[in-house]
């Protein structure tokens, strides 16, 4: 994970900040900061969006490609991650330094995503035990500032929001032969319902306070964070304790019910921009993750 080294001085400074709500760039402990959301950035792909939050840049492509469901459940489809850690991001990903913590993300982005509660993998599978869609969901860390799982996580909800899958159909002839006939007609094609894909809230915990959307030098003072997924109506799908440092159970709870209250008001903010970002069609002015 990407990390700054803090003097013991600017430690306390950020850290008597925090017991007073008062964070160094003037947010509350419970405020994120602002964060450009935009989709379709990548048009070779299914679906993409590309998310700045802070100093964090991702981009996210999703690419939708025909395959054999997998044996365990032969009527669903299903998606699977890579994370690429650019080398440009931090000076710790240069050589292999980003393989580790890219293999962490991908562990994490399957455990919150792939599930029928979150997507209908059900309306992925186009003929049972032969044929579904995966979806390759390809996850680029352009540059790390602090807390990368939200911002990955924000970013792929928006992509899967953008993905567009073409409707296909099965014909069977007199034999039995099967044969899937792919409709050519861009507009003629599946959405995905994302109304209970999760985003991921990370709560760091500083002196006897915990924050939310931590930048680098804040996850430097922080021994022990929790990393909680939250449904839009406020539900967790899963948690998930990082750093080194111990957590004790009052404080659990306090940072569970807070990833709640903060993870349904991130939904409502993303969901807004998104359908706003739609609204417009055609008429809307890309700016792309180069922007």
């Amino acid at each position: 994970m990407a990390s700054v080294v803090l003097s013991e001085p600017e430690k306390i400074y950020i850290l008597h900040g925090v017991q007073e709500d008062l964070r160094v760039d003037g947010r509350g402990c419970e405020d994120y900061r602002c964060a450009e959301v935009e989709t379709d950035v990548v048009s070779n792909t299914s679906g993409s969006a590309r998310v700045k939050l802070g100093h964090t840049d991702i981009l996210v492509g999703v690419k939708a490609e025909m395959g054999t469901p997998k044996l365990e459940k032969p009527d669903e489809g299903y998606l699977e991650f890579f994370v690429d850690c650019s080398a440009n991001a931090t000076l710790e990903f240069e050589a292999r330094g980003g393989e580790e913590l890219g293999s962490e993300l991908g562990n994490t982005l399957y455990r919150v995503f792939s599930s029928d509660k979150s997507i209908d993998l059900k309306s992925l599978c186009i003929n049972p035990r032969e044929n579904c869609w995966i979806l390759y969901v390809d996850v680029l860390l352009l540059e790390c500032g602090g807390n990368l799982f939200d911002a990955i996580s924000l970013a792929v909800k928006a992509a899967l929001f953008n993905t567009r899958i073409p409707k296909v159909r099965v014909l069977e002839d007199e034999e039995g032969s099967k044969e899937i006939e792919m409709s050519d007609d861009p507009y003629d094609c599946i959405r995905l319902n994302v109304e209970d894909v999760p985003c991921i809230v990370t709560l760091n915990k500083i002196g006897y306070r915990h924050v939310v959307d931590a930048t680098l030098e804040e996850e430097a003072c922080s021994l022990a964070g929790l990393l909680v997924s939250v449904t839009s109506k406020g539900a967790l799908t899963s948690v998930r304790k990082v750093g080194k440092g111990s957590l004790d159970p009052e404080s659990i709870f306090e940072m569970m019910e807070t990833g709640k209250r903060v993870g349904k008001a991130l939904h409502a903010a993303l969901q807004k921009i998104l359908d706003e970002e739609e609204s417009l069609g055609s008429s809307r002015q890309k700016v792309g993750f180069l922007g």
